[in-house]
């Protein structure tokens, strides 16, 4: 069925409280509101649900509000739908009426969303955000053709890998998948696993390094029995069993200079980046290739790069999204030395940081320009969601990458409609002062 449909004009109710009456319209919030087109919405995913019977979906402008918020205010799922009942502000930013003290809707109901919109959706909710900027006049269509690119790690919501935790974990996890089976095994280690694995980890702490070495052998050998035993006794395994198989496989062989690790049983899309950062030499999630404006550091392009590839060969790539997202083709591109031998598209020029050759006073500028993304793109850790990804799978990867872009130009918006409104208090006050006679 189609998703239902808010009144725009609703019956008057004398025991309900309209929010106009609560709600301060000057507020951020309440201009952001207006300043964002919600009917694009209802057109591009309408096609997203199915006629048919059933339980209608909840509205559009509801879920879409509540991701809105979810990352501009960097909040989880559950923290969203439940502080969105204590807040007018919130509540009218969804398309409410009237004051409901009722939660909008279940928590599970925003991941289902996400499945249905996609990473095509996320962008339609990055792109009605960059159009609300140029409505607010905080961002000019010719600020699109000059763009900053750069890379940043997503991490996943995973622990920092350890042989000890792992081994034991896909000895667990086969374990549970065979005796749900009806797999009646030789044997399970289920008591002395835990075990070896507390005591690698304390042996690795006291620098014990042949100890832990020894426990790893030992946590290692009985994955390794426990997987020959499964496949002795499971003929046809079901796809549930088989692919626990196979991951536990590939974990029980991996050695510590191989290229594709498994560093996560839940989260096999994981891979080991280094950046460079002496506080952080590795980062376990999935590399994400960032575009804002020039001037003014709206994003106009958040894009994941599963594989981690070199960071010149992502350029083509982000440099097509920007264009589709604002329609408009970036002429300059300016990017860090990691980007040396990029190739660009026709009608683009790629400036490195540090290019001498060829350059005038005014490139100089906006080359040392470059420097800007840096503290967006640790607002966007620090105030938003970008530091810690708890979607699921390589998709959840693209959506959450989009989904914060999206969010940090919001905060943007807010900050410059709060700005403004407290401009416009101190000049009231101020002409409203009477001078000394």
């Amino acid at each position: 069925m189609k998703p239902k449909r808010q009144e725009s004009v609703p019956q008057e109710d004398l025991f309900r409280m309209r929010l106009e009456n609560l709600i301060d319209p000057r507020h951020e919030l309440v201009r952001l509101a207006a300043l964002i087109d919600w009917p694009v919405f209802e057109r591009e995913f309408g096609a997203i649900h199915a006629e048919g019977p059933g339980q209608p979906p909840l509205p559009t402008r509801l879920m879409a509000g509540l991701t809105y918020l979810k990352h501009c205010f960097a909040l989880s799922d559950e923290e969203i739908v439940e502080r969105w009942c204590e807040n007018p502000y919130w509540q009218h930013f969804c398309g409410e009426v009237f004051f409901r003290h009722a939660l909008p809707c279940h928590p599970t109901s925003l991941t289902r969303w996400r499945k249905r919109v996609g990473e095509a959706g996320c962008e339609w909710l990055l792109t009605e955000t960059i159009e609300a900027g140029k409505r607010a006049g905080a961002i000019r269509r010719q600020s699109f053709e000059k763009v900053i690119v750069d890379t940043t790690v997503q991490e996943k919501a995973v622990a920092n890998p350890t042989d000890s935790r792992l081994l034991n974990t896909a000895r667990e996890k086969l374990v549970e998948a065979a005796q749900r089976e009806g797999i009646e095994l030789r044997q399970s280690y289920a008591r002395v696993g835990p075990q070896k694995q507390l005591q690698g980890g304390r042996y690795a702490h006291a620098k014990q390094y042949k100890r832990m070495r020894s426990a790893i052998r030992s946590l290692r050998t009985w994955l390794g029995r426990v997987i020959r035993d499964v496949e002795r006794k499971a003929t046809t395994p079901t796809p549930q069993l088989a692919q626990k198989l196979a991951r536990a496989k590939r974990l029980h062989a991996q050695k510590r200079d191989d290229k594709n690790k498994l560093y996560a049983w839940h989260a096999p899309e994981v891979e080991c980046i280094a950046k460079g950062k002496a506080r952080k030499p590795y980062e376990f999630g999935v590399k994400v290739s960032l575009a804002v404006t020039a001037k003014e550091g709206f994003v106009v392009g958040a894009r994941s790069m599963p594989g981690n590839p070199y960071d010149g060969h992502t350029l083509g790539e982000q440099l097509e999204q920007v264009e589709i997202l604002t329609g408009v083709r970036p002429k300059q591109a300016f990017v860090d030395r990691g980007y040396r031998g990029a190739e660009v598209p026709d009608g683009c020029t790629m400036y490195v940081s540090g290019q001498k050759r060829g350059v005038t006073a005014a490139l100089k500028r906006w080359i040392k320009r470059r420097s800007a993304i840096e503290p967006h793109i640790g607002h966007m850790k620090s105030d938003g969601l970008l530091g810690r990804c708890h979607l699921k799978g390589a998709e959840g990867d693209a959506m959450h990458a989009v989904l914060c872009g999206a969010g940090h130009n919001l905060r943007l918006l807010l900050n410059r409609l709060r700005a403004f409104l407290r401009l416009l208090y101190e000049w009231l006050v101020g002409g409203l002062q009477v001078s000394p006679a």
